[in-house]
């Protein structure tokens, strides 16, 4: 391959050893910022280690999980994910267990009562 600049024999090399003339039209250059960028996201990636104990502690104050997570969302997304599922997990399973308690309230409320002397209808109305 030779020079398209100065026209003498480079080889397989990407840019001339004698004028400095590119062998290619296209050419990679590297952006130093765009380098540090990476590198920046690369750092943040290995700081967003996501601990089971961050779920855990989101099921049990579901609130702080909502709120970690709409923080961390952008910053530390595995970590915002774990808040969040555990936050959600938390939600769902109180409402299915006041469900559950309402149904069993309704269902076996009147025979508990009716045990211990106290008459009780279906419209709710002691006798």
């Amino acid at each position: 391959m030779f020079c398209r600049k100065c026209g003498k024999e480079i080889g397989d090399a990407a840019f001339c050893p004698f004028c400095g003339h590119p062998s290619k039209d296209e050419v990679e250059v590297i952006d130093p910022a765009n380098s540090e960028a990476k590198k920046e996201e690369v750092k943040k990636n290995d700081e967003d280690k996501a601990s089971g104990w961050w779920g855990v502690l989101c099921f049990f104050v579901p609130i702080v999980g909502l709120i970690l997570f709409l923080v961390w969302m952008d910053d530390k997304p595995k970590t915002a994910k774990k808040c969040g599922i555990g936050a959600l997990i938390s939600v769902i399973l109180g409402v299915v267990l006041a469900v559950v308690y309402f149904i069993l309230i309704f269902i076996f409320g009147p025979a508990i009562f009716h045990s211990i002397g106290i008459n009780v209808d279906v419209s709710g109305m002691v006798h």
